[in-house]
């Protein structure tokens, strides 16, 4: 190929404006939106609604949290998975949408692993053992001696068939060797005002929508499920330390974004979540709502949610779990 002086001359010139053009970081020039394919109130909205109000500060542009409920999150991951992928659609995306609903035929209309990229995790949380004042037991151990003797006779209830605290719960109950009856409920909500009066006795659930209750002294709280005490209950011991720790769960949320989404947009934003979950003010909101405020990297994200399915898969075929 014969080049002439004019080309020659232009070459060395547009070669690093090419360059610097790859390199250039993204910036958000408008809003964006944080869907959360739950209601408001519970953990996943309060964790989304922290962290978007931190976003805005840090990219300088607004923030924006859709609540798109339905089908047990389906509706609001199918929003976000296809949206246009250019890194102004934001998904809470928690365990349960990821890791658990896949196995139950949840999300048909969505393959998650592969149409949704988790840039890092948001938040844990773990459930804690509810019971109406009814049940004697003040312990964990008291509670799984108590309804060992009366298999089928109590009523746990959840916020739904396929639900987290529902899959939670049936852990829970393979490790203690115990047996209660399933009330599903449409969310949590109700679902707390039943075990409130009595008509179910026995709840899984998590500190932002239970605390209330507890301190209150509407309900007792025997134990929490996590590797840790938790900060707004310090008293309460874990599942590992009453003996059950085969039942260790936690709940956790990430910021996910639809597949596809420029890679200079996936490493702004992981880069924007990351910074808000170490903030002071992210952490200690975050802490109020018996969240715990962590984020990681995407490769570790990856490895960790992989892990996570291949868990909840395991759970989901043992103990026959289906949504009809």
């Amino acid at each position: 190929m014969i080049l002439n002086r004019r080309s020659l001359l232009a070459a060395p010139v547009l070669l690093p404006m090419a360059a610097g053009a790859q390199t250039a970081p993204w910036q958000p020039n408008r809003q964006l939106r944080l869907i959360v394919p739950f209601s408001p109130g519970g953990s996943t909205d309060v964790g989304g609604r922290v962290i978007a109000e931190r976003l805005s500060e840090t990219l300088g542009q607004a923030v924006v949290v859709e609540n798109r409920t339905g089908a047990g999150g389906a509706v609001g991951v199918e929003a976000a998975a296809r949206s246009p992928a250019d890194g102004y659609t934001l998904l809470v995306a928690t365990n349960g949408v990821m890791t658990q609903a896949p196995h139950l035929g949840l999300m048909r209309a969505v393959d998650v692993r592969r149409e949704l990229v988790i840039l890092s995790k948001i938040f844990t949380t773990d459930v804690i053992v509810v019971v109406h004042p009814s049940i004697p037991a003040q312990t964990l151990q008291e509670f799984v001696a108590f309804v060992r003797t009366r298999p089928g006779q109590l009523s746990f209830a959840t916020s739904g068939v396929g639900s987290g605290t529902h899959i939670f719960t049936e852990l829970f109950m393979a490790v203690t060797g115990t047996q209660m009856v399933h009330v599903p409920y449409r969310g949590s909500g109700q679902a707390m005002s039943d075990l409130v009066n009595g008509t179910v006795q026995v709840m899984l659930d998590q500190p932002a929508s239970s605390i209330g209750q507890v301190r209150a002294r509407a309900i007792r709280a025997l134990a929490t499920s996590g590797p840790e005490r938790i900060a707004v209950l310090p008293d309460l011991p874990t599942f590992t330390e009453a003996g059950f720790g085969d039942a260790t769960v936690q709940s956790w949320g990430s910021i996910a974004v639809p597949a596809g989404t420029p890679a200079a947009a996936q490493e702004r934003l992981g880069a924007a979540v990351r910074e808000a979950v170490s903030n002071p003010g992210v952490i200690s909101r975050m802490a109020a709502a018996g969240l715990v405020a962590v984020g990681n990297t995407q490769a570790e994200m990856e490895r960790f949610a992989a892990q996570e399915f291949e868990r909840w898969g395991q759970v989901i075929r043992a103990r026959n779990i289906r949504v009809d």
